[in-house]
This record gives structure tokens, sequence and C-alpha cells, in this order.
């Protein structure tokens, strides 16, 4: 018998036929009009059921279901389908209705630039090559193949293919739907134990100390105080666009990171690690006074003449690029700021602890794994503190390692045994 259930907050009708049990999800919210709307058209099941009717039909009539397009011709059918497979081809919708419903319900939940994301990777990519299928058909074969073909799209730029990071974003798309769609209706996820393509590892490029010093003296005046900021605290553009003078305390010298802006709109910060105070440096306490006096009367620490925050993109093509242009510095993205700073303050001997609070790390694992390389050329922390601890307590390999004249510190000398007198 077909009974009317919710899922999330929508109804669906489930019922059983030829002893498989099948769900039919609706976009319907649960109330009482809405209930009595699918009770009718789950009377009609049950008459179907008995065998007075035909339930797909039913469900193709009340707009529930729609009938799916074959499997492509180019990918090759298997010769006899699995019954679970029949009953997920028969009864699952199509992956367009699907996927659009799925991103319905999900997107509450993301960033405004996460959801334009998304839109671009469904309309794009997924929607074009599975729209029609039946979502419970979509085979590991067909899969394969779309990932084969993203490796062949080209890029934003000219000359270049879809990236191993960008395939993997929208494989992950995909096998969400899937895997949704799968947990709903009952049938394997095809993409089961996909692993996602390798991804090069990226290097960090900061600047030297020398580099940021001519960097902050040959920008625009009106972007000196900013770079400042920028350059020693460590904070990424859309923290230091969405920075409000509510947020500088200047009493205790603390910045507090509280907000960011992405997508042109204030959001909350990365992760809850990002929420974090970090301490002002003379340098930077300088840079905010001054800069307080341009814009105090504003929301922004670093606005426009209208008062509005700086634009990333704005900021890195017509003020960031071309001034590394001018200085003939090797071009690289602003986010390079954020390592300067904590490739300088491992230079200056600050703890790894210290550092990651700043930066906003929950510890000091990406700290050493990002930034480990820097460790024994800028500190020195490479060993050669402890070969001159050695050196300080013991002479040259000529006295064949015996202890040194002066015994200030001096480890004891060792005692030969004694010796035995001759049998």
């Amino acid at each position: 018998m077909a009974s009317i259930r919710q899922h999330r907050g929508r109804l669906l009708i489930d019922y059983r036929e030829a002893g498989q049990r099948q769900r039919v999800y609706t976009k319907l919210e649960d109330n009482a009009a809405n209930r009595a709307k699918l009770q009718r058209i789950a009377d009609q099941v049950d008459a179907a059921l008995s065998g007075t009717g035909n339930v797909l039909a039913v469900l193709q009539q009340a707009g529930l279901l729609q009938v799916t397009a074959p499997t492509p011709p180019q990918v090759e059918a298997p010769a006899k389908a699995s019954p679970e497979a029949t009953v997920a081809q028969k009864y699952s919708p199509q992956f367009s209705t699907f996927a659009e419903l799925w991103f319905g319900e999900f997107k509450v939940g993301w960033r405004k630039t996460y959801i334009t994301t998304v839109r671009g990777i469904l309309d794009q990519h997924l929607l074009p090559r599975f729209g029609t299928l039946a979502i419970g058909s979509v085979t590991r074969a067909q899969i394969l193949d779309f990932r084969s073909h993203l490796s062949s799209v080209r890029g934003r730029r000219p000359g270049t293919k879809l990236s191993p990071a960008r395939i993997n974003t929208i494989m992950l798309i995909l096998r969400q739907i899937l895997q949704e769609a799968a947990d709903r209706y009952e049938f394997t996820l095809a993409m089961g134990k996909l692993r996602p393509l390798k991804i090069p590892k990226s290097d960090v490029d900061p600047f030297n100390l020398e580099q940021v010093h001519l960097i902050i003296n040959s920008v625009r005046i009106d972007y000196r105080h900013y770079m400042t900021v920028r350059f020693f605290t460590g904070m990424r553009s859309g923290e230091i666009h969405g920075l409000k003078w509510k947020y500088i305390d200047f009493e205790r010298r603390l910045i507090l990171v509280r907000e960011t802006i992405v997508g042109g709109e204030e959001e909350y910060t990365k992760t809850d690690s990002s929420q974090r105070d970090i301490q002002m440096s003379q340098v930077v306490y300088d840079a905010l006074q001054e800069q307080h006096k341009a814009t105090g009367k504003m929301d922004y620490v670093f606005c426009n003449r209208a008062g509005e925050p700086l634009d990333t993109n704005n900021f890195t093509k017509r003020i960031w690029y071309p001034l590394l242009r001018h200085l003939s510095l090797t071009l690289r993205r602003p986010y390079q700021t954020r390592h300067t700073a904590a490739t300088l303050w491992l230079a200056a001997g600050e703890t790894p602890e210290w550092i990651a609070r700043q930066l906003g790390h929950a510890s000091t694992e990406m700290l050493f794994r990002v930034y480990g390389r820097f460790v024994p050329n800028l500190t020195r922390r490479d060993g050669s503190a402890f070969d001159r601890l050695l050196a300080t307590r013991f002479t040259s390999n000529t006295d064949a390692g015996r202890p040194a004249a002066s015994n200030e510190g001096a480890l004891p000398e060792a005692q030969p045994p004694p010796m035995r007198a001759a049998a």
C-alpha cells in the first residue's frame, strides 16, 4: 500500500512493487493540503498495483516521474542488466530533475561564491552530459569517460586545459548528486572507490624583506598603509577588505578578524579558527593610526571614496600586477603576501604556535607542511646550532675526542677501566 512520508521537510510517496521498495520524491512541503494532493496520487498508485493500471503512467501523468533517454550509443550497455539496475533506471528521475532538486535543497547552507561555482558546474558540464539519463542508470564507464573528456576541455586562459584540481571539483559535485540519489532510490553508487586525480604540489613564493620594502615604498600613496598591514599581518584578501574600524583595538593593539568579504558580500570567516586576534607590530600600529585619519569616519578601514570595501579583482588587476611589472618582480598572486608574513615571522624566531594563531591555523601542522623548507634557511635551526654547541665543548679530531682544556660546563672525562694483572 502506498503511503505518504516526508524527507527533509519534503513529501514523498513510499510503496512496494514486485518486492522492491520504491520512493518517489517531490518538492512539496509537508502540510495538510499537499498531503491530501499526494494521497490522491497514492490511491491511484494502489489501484495500479492491484492490476487496474500502470504505476509508471500514473506517476508520469502526475508530473512526478519523467521518461529518461536510453544510454548514449557511444557507451556500450551491459548485455543483461541486474534487477536492481532495472528498477533504478525505471523509477529514478532524470539526472537533470534530481540535480535541480538537490541544488535547491542544499544551496541554503552554501556561500554565495560556492553557489555560483556549483551552478556553473551543473550548467557547463554535468547537465549537458548526464541530464537526459535516469540518475540510477549512470554507469561507472560513463563517469570515467566523462572525466577523460574533462581533461581535454579548454581552461580559462588560452592554450590551457582544465587543471586536475578543477576536474576533481567537478567530479566531487557529481559524486554528491549521485550519492544523494543512491541513498534515496537505493541503488549502488557507480563512483565507489574512484579516487581523485593527483594534484601537483604548489610551492609558496614569498617576498624577501628588501622586496617588501620596495613594494610598500613604490605603491600608490593611497595603498601604502594597506600594503603595510597586508604584508605584516598575513590577512587574506577577504579579511583585510572586510576589516572594519570597530574591529581595531588600538588600546590593546589587536586586529579582530571577525568578518570577510566574499563575492562582494559580508560573510563569516573561512573557518572557525580564522576568527582570531592579530597582534599589531609597531609598523602596523603606525600604519593604522595614519589610515584612521583618512577613513576613520567610514565603516571599513580600507575602502573607496564611496566608503565601500575594496574589490579584490580590481586591486589585483589595476594595482598589484602593474606594480610588480613596474618593479620587474616575478608575478605572484596577492596571496603571497600572507606567505611573506609567515616566513618573516619565522625568520624573526617567533614560535610556531604564535605564528599559527596569527594566521588562523587550527594547529602548527599546516605551518610546518607549507613553510618547513624556510625554517632552516631563515632561522638556521638546521643542526648548525648543535654543531656550535659541540664545537665549544670539544676540540678537533686531532685530540681523539678528548674533552677541551676548559672544564667549565664540560662533560666529565671518562675514566679508563682498571688494568688487570697479567696471568
